[in-house]
C-alpha cells in the first residue's frame, strides 16, 4: 500500500471521523486515500476555517480535531486556528503537506519550512521523513494533543513519502488511566477549607475537559461553597444555583470581583492561568490558594498555591468532598455574605 493509505488507516484507528482542510496537489494523495476509508474530507474555504472547526471539534467532544492542508500558503493559513486551540487547551492535529525531499534544502516553489514556524505554536511536531514512521508519527500526535493538559500537534508529509509504498500497521490506542490524587494533599486542602471564613470555588475549563461538572456541584452544594466558573467552564454550575457567581474572565470590577476580594481561600479547580490571570483577581497576591488540575499550577507570581492535588479533578472533588468537615448548616454566614452579590 502507498504511505498515503497507512496514514488514512492510522486516522481510522484514532477514531478519527472528520477531517476538514482545502485540497491541494501535494496532499492529493492523502485525500484520494480517505475517499475509500471511514474518514470524511470536508472541504472548507479556507484553511483558516479548517484550524477553527478542528479545534471547536476538539474542544466539544475531548478527541483531537484534524485539518489538513498543502504546502507553503496552505499550511500558513493554519496558524491562528493552531495556536487558538493550542492556547485554549483544545486537541488538534494539523496534518500538511510539503515538497519533495529532493527540493527542501534549497529555495523552491511554496516552499516554507513548516515544522519551525509551528514549533511555538504547538505542543509538538514533526515531519515524516519515510513511510516506516508514519504509525509512530500518528500515534505520538494523537497521545501528546490529547493529554492534559491538551493542545495542538503538528505532521507534515512531503508529497514523494506520501507516494511511497510503505508497510507497517496503526499503533494501539489505549490510553491511560489518569493519577488518583495524593492522600496528603487532599488532606491538607480538607482542613484549609474547614478553616476558611469565607471559601470561593473557581471553575476552569479542565472542569469541563475531565467532565467533573456534577463532582463540583455535588462539593458546592454539599459544603455551601459558591462558584465562580472561566468563560470555558460555563455550564459547570447552573447559572439559577443560589451558589453560582456566574462568569469571570473581563477585567471589568463586578460583583465577581467583589467575591474573589471578600473571599479569604480561592479553590482554583481545572482552572488555567490563560483564561482570567491571577493578578485581577489576587492583585495582592494575599489569596490562599488551592490548586486542583490534571497538571502542577504555572508559576505565576499572583498564583501560588498554598497546596497542589494534582490528579484527575473529577476524582480529585469527589474526594475531597468526603474529606472536608463542614456542611453549609454548620457555617451558615457563607451563603448569607455571597448572597447580596446575586442581588
Amino acid at each position: 500500500m502507498k504511505a498515503s493509505e497507512l496514514i488514512a488507516r492510522c486516522l481510522e484507528n484514532e477514531g478519527v471521523k472528520y477531517v476538514f482542510g482545502v485540497p491541494g496537489e501535494e496532499i492529493l494523495d492523502i485525500v484520494d486515500s480517505m475517499i475509500d476509508s471511514s474518514v470524511r474530507f470536508i472541504p472548507t474555504r479556507h484553511e483558516q476555517g479548517a484550524a477553527f472547526m478542528a479545534d471547536a471539534y476538539g474542544r466539544l467532544t475531548g478527541r483531537a480535531g484534524v485539518c489538513l492542508a498543502t504546502l507553503g500558503p496552505g499550511a500558513t493559513n493554519l496558524a491562528t486556528g493552531v495556536a487558538d486551540a493550542n492556547l485554549d487547551h483544545a486537541p488538534l492535529v494539523a496534518i500538511t503537506g510539503q515538497a519533495g525531499r529532493d527540493r527542501i534544502h534549497k529555495e523552491s516553489h511554496q516552499y516554507v519550512d513548516i515544522v519551525e514556524l509551528m514549533r511555538p505554536l504547538t505542543k509538538w511536531n514533526a515531519r515524516a521523513e519515510m513511510p516506516v514512521v508514519i504509525p509512530e508519527v500518528i500515534r505520538k500526535a494523537f497521545k501528546v494533543a490529547e493529554a492534559e493538559k491538551p493542545g495542538a500537534c503538528h505532521i507534515e508529509v512531503p508529497e514523494d513519502v506520501a507516494e511511497e509504498e510503505a508497510a507497517g500497521e496503526p499503533l494501539s490506542t489505549e490510553r491511560p488511566r489518569r493519577p488518583s490524587p495524593d492522600r496528603q494533599a487532599l488532606q491538607s486542602a480538607a482542613r484549609l477549607i474547614e478553616a476558611a471564613s469565607f471559601p470561593l470555588i473557581f471553575a476552569g475549563n479542565g472542569v469541563i475537559r475531565g467532565g467533573a461538572s456534577k463532582e463540583l456541584r455535588d462539593f458546592s452544594r454539599t459544603h455551601g461553597i459558591p462558584v465562580v466558573n472561566t468563560f470555558m467552564a460555563k455550564g459547570c454550575m447552573p447559572y439559577d444555583d443560589p451558589l453560582a457567581l456566574l462568569t469571570a474572565g473581563l477585567q471589568a470590577r463586578d460583583y465577581v470581583s467583589c467575591g474573589f476580594e471578600k473571599a479569604d481561600l480561592i479553590i482554583a479547580v481545572g482552572y488555567d492561568l490563560v483564561e482570567y490571570a491571577p493578578k485581577f483577581w489576587n492583585p495582592e497576591r494575599k489569596k490562599h490558594v488551592i490548586h486542583i488540575d490534571f497538571t502542577p499550577a504555572e508559576v505565576d507570581g499572583y498564583y501560588q498555591p498554598v497546596v497542589e492535588v494534582v490528579a484527575d479533578v473529577r476524582e480529585a472533588l469527589e474526594l475531597l468532598n468526603g474529606l472536608v468537615n463542614s456542611t453549609p448548616d454548620s457555617r451558615p454566614r457563607r451563603v448569607c455574605c455571597f448572597h447580596w452579590m446575586r442581588l
